[in-house]
Parts: C-alpha cells; sequence; structure tokens
C-alpha cells in the first residue's frame, strides 16, 4: 500500500514527535529557569546546572542512538511486510543498552569531582555540580530504556504514545522542580539544586513505567528475552558503534563550547546554559519533522518507493524551514523577555542578549540539518552520518572556535561555531541524497 506523503499525515507523525522530542529540553529549562529564580547563590546554581547538563545530556546522546538504531530496523521490516521477524530483537537492545548505562553509572559516579575539574569549574560552582550530579545520575539507567522504547514505537509509525509518556515526564518534572527546590513551608524543605535533581530521577522512573506498560499492553513486542541472538542484532550494533562514534563527535563540540564558556567566568556560563538550552528547544521542535523523516525513509526503503522518498525530502525540507523560521521570529518578538525568564542578573543577561541573536537565526538552518539527518538515520546510513560529523566537528567546529576565541569574541566565538557547524554538517546530506536516489526514478 503506497504511503501517503499528506500534510495531514505527515503531521500526524510529526506533532507527536514534536512534543515527544521537545520534553528533554523542557525539563533542562524547567530547572534552568526555577533554579536560576532561587534566593542565593543562583548564578553559581545555574552554572553548575549548564555543565552537569551538558555531560548527562552527552551520555544521554552517545547512548540514546539506540533509538534511531531500532526505529530504523523495524520500519525497514514494516515496509517490507516483515514485521513477524523482527519481535525479539527489541528486548535484547534494550538490555544491551540499559547494562551498558549501569556501567557508565557506576564508572563515573566516583569521578564526579574529575569529570567536572575537567570541564574548568572550580569553588563553589564544583561543589555544586557534584551534588547535582550524584543524584541525577541514577535516572540515566530509565532514561535509556525509555529512549529504547521510544525507538519501537516510531518504527511501528507510532508516535502517539511517546507524546503520552513525555508530557506525563514533563508535567511532572515541573511540578516536583517548584515543590522540591523551593519548597512548602512546614511540610517540605527547599532543598535547591538537589531538589531540580530528584524532581528530574522520579519524572524518568515514571517515564520508564509508562513506557513499558504501553509497550507491552498496545504491542506485539515482548520484552521477554531471548538468549539466542537475533540475526539483526549485529547490524543493530553496527548502527550504534556508527551512532555512538558520531556523537563523541558531537560532544567533543559540547565539551569545547561549555568548557570556553566556564573558563570566560560565572556569568558567561549561566549565559551560555539559558542560551543552550533555548537553542535545544528550538532544535527538538523542528525534530518533530526529523523524527517523521526517520519514520517514513525507513518504511519508503523498505518497500523501494524512491520517487515517495524524494517527494517526502522536498515537503519535509519546506515545513521544517517554515517552523524554524516561527520559531526564530517569535524569539526576536520577545528577546528582551525571553531572557529575564530565567535570570534577573544583569551581568548575566548581557552575555546573554549579545548572542540570542544567534541562536534564533540557526533555527531554519538546523531544520535542514535534522531533518535530512533523521532521513539519512532512517534509511540506516549510520556510517556516512559518522564520517559527516567527525569532519565537521574536526575541520569546522574546532578551528572556528578557536580562531574567535583568539579574537576574544567570548560567547560569541562559540555560537559562530556552532552556526558553521550545522551548515557543514547539512548541506553535504542534501548534496548525498539526491545523488543517492534521483537516478533511481529517472
Amino acid at each position: 500500500m503506497k504511503t501517503s506523503l499528506s500534510f495531514k499525515n505527515i503531521n500526524k507523525l510529526a506533532i507527536p514527535a514534536l512534543i515527544a522530542g521537545i520534553a528533554e529540553p523542557i525539563l533542562s529549562i524547567t530547572d534552568t529557569a526555577i533554579i536560576g529564580n532561587i534566593p542565593e547563590n543562583a548564578t553559581e546554581s545555574l552554572a553548575a546546572v549548564g555543565i552537569v547538563g551538558a555531560f548527562i545530556s552527552m551520555l544521554i546522546w552517545v547512548f540514546g542512538q539506540i533509538r534511531s538504531a531500532i526505529s530504523s530496523i523495524i520500519s525497514q521490516y514494516l515496509g517490507a511486510n516483515k514485521l513477524d521477524e523482527i519481535k525479539t530483537l527489541p528486548a535484547q537492545a534494550i538490555a544491551i543498552i540499559v547494562l551498558g548505562s549501569l556501567f557508565v553509572l557506576f564508572i563515573s559516579y566516583p569521578f564526579s569531582k574529575q569529570i567536572f575539574e575537567f570541564y574548568n569549574a572550580s569553588d563553589d560552582i564544583l561543589e555544586y555540580c557534584i551534588s547535582y550530579f550524584k543524584i541525577r545520575i541514577f535516572g540515566f539507567p530509565f532514561a535509556l530504556f525509555v529512549f529504547a522504547v521510544f525507538g519501537i514505537f516510531r518504527g511501528l509509525q507510532n508516535t502517539f504514545y511517546p507524546m503520552v509518556i513525555a508530557i506525563t515526564g514533563a508535567l511532572l518534572n515541573i511540578l516536583l522542580d517548584i515543590i522540591f527546590v523551593y519548597g512548602i513551608e512546614g511540610y517540605i524543605p527547599a532543598m535547591n539544586i538537589e531538589g531540580a535533581a530528584y524532581a528530574s530521577i522520579i519524572a524518568q522512573i515514571t517515564m520508564a513505567i509508562i513506557a513499558a506498560v504501553l509497550l507491552m499492553k498496545k504491542t506485539d513486542i515482548s520484552l521477554k528475552l531471548s538468549f539466542e541472538f537475533h540475526p539483526e542484532i549485529s547490524r543493530l550494533l553496527g548502527m550504534i558503534g556508527n551512532l555512538f562514534i558520531r556523537t563523541i563527535a558531537l560532544n567533543v563540540a559540547l565539551y569545547f563550547a561549555t568548557s570556553y564558556a566556564t573558563a570566560y567566568g560565572k556569568e558567561y556560563i549561566a549565559a551560555y546554559t539559558i542560551s543552550l538550552n533555548i537553542w535545544l528547544l528550538g532544535a527538538f521542535m523542528v525534530d518533530g519533522y526529523s523524527s517523521a523523516g526517520n519514520i517514513l525513509s525507513g518504511k519508503l526503503l523498505g518497500a523501494k518507493d524512491y520517487k515517495t522518498l524524494i517527494e517526502l525530502s522536498k515537503k519535509l525540507f519546506i515545513y521544517g524551514v517554515f517552523t524554524g523560521a516561527i520559531i526564530g521570529v517569535i524569539g526576536f518578538i520577545f528577546y528582551e523577555s525571553i531572557g529575564k525568564i530565567f535570570t534577573k542578573e544583569a551581568l548575566v543577561l548581557k552575555e546573554f542578549y549579545t548572542i540570542f541573536w544567534i541562536v534564533l537565526i540557526t533555527q531554519p538552518l538546523n531544520a535542514i540539518t535534522f531533518i535530512f539527518d533523521g532521513m539519512f538515520k532512517g534509511m540506516g546510513e549510520m556510517k556516512y552520518l559518522r564520517n559527516l560529523l567527525i569532519l565537521s566537528t574536526l575541520f569546522v567546529f574546532l578551528p572556528t572556535l578557536f580562531f574567535f576565541d583568539w579574537l576574544d569574541y567570548k560567547l560569541v566565538a562559540i555560537w559562530i561555531a556552532f552556526t558553521f557547524w550545522i551548515l557543514a554538517r547539512g548541506l553535504p546530506l542534501i548534496f548525498k541524497f539526491r545523488k543517492m536516489f534521483l537516478p533511481l526514478v529517472k
């Protein structure tokens, strides 16, 4: 049966995926806004949340690539009408990724001080980093379990249940953030930055429980573990390996950006934390269409429907760029107000407003990159994505950052580097896609 690419059908996948995708940045933004307004040591606490958030995001992005890998394989089997042949793979994939997350937890916990010293944290900021991280890291295995389940649902062309799970987790986290960070007089003491970490863990555990229940009740996928490896496990691990290396390269960029911002001073890392969270929120909003591309491209490739695949790329390009432009325009309209949501510190706001315009103009560029990135993941082209990100990080992001830092542009240097990095990742994907598929439909 031919896959419909009507605006309605694309958005039936994209809108729930968009809502699910922004759950994580909303959690981070909630922490940022609430912690940025605590009565004492707000700037130091905000800086610590930004540093720890960068490290935990790195871990989640590295190991969370299971979502794209498993989605790609399941959607391709679905397109080829062979879904029955893949039912035992998800449980094995989940077991592998959760065991890996537990290993990371036990390795990173005792070395938290050294980790954040590596990010240039010191004095009070370092102490806040350690206390926040040593609580929040226990949510890491639950977060990866949820990512794996999201990948299964995406492969089955279902973005509705991930949306339900994500909304529930985000709302619970916001409520608990307010209660735990500020406290309730006479009942719950104000826990400040540690309260935000506890709120995140409880939200992640809740999301994992809901994800497991929905997977067992609403699909034919079993969580029963078979010790006879599925034939596709080697391809899955190969995809994860390529995405793992790719995401390491991505986080090299994030590490240098965070490390440089921290070295500039506490006002700079606080401003960078706000700007990065807003940038990620916009990126994940556009990523709804990337998710639709990920889901549909695997199915179309499995069905060898190349003409519809090209039509899909054109439509998603238009939808994504339009969405990115709208985000940018809204940001410029409320330019002054947005910063004041997160902090009242004049020095932090000064640095934030210096770079916020760059964050906004990159939104349409993000759309191009993320949409084609999602389609290439859906088609299983992980090796090409790996090589492209390594090259763009080593030969575009880092030289740009070093040059503009040498010119003493500080945070502006970081965001110029991010802009060129996004372009270097996106444009080759467009050329590669057209080279691969245009000859197949002539």
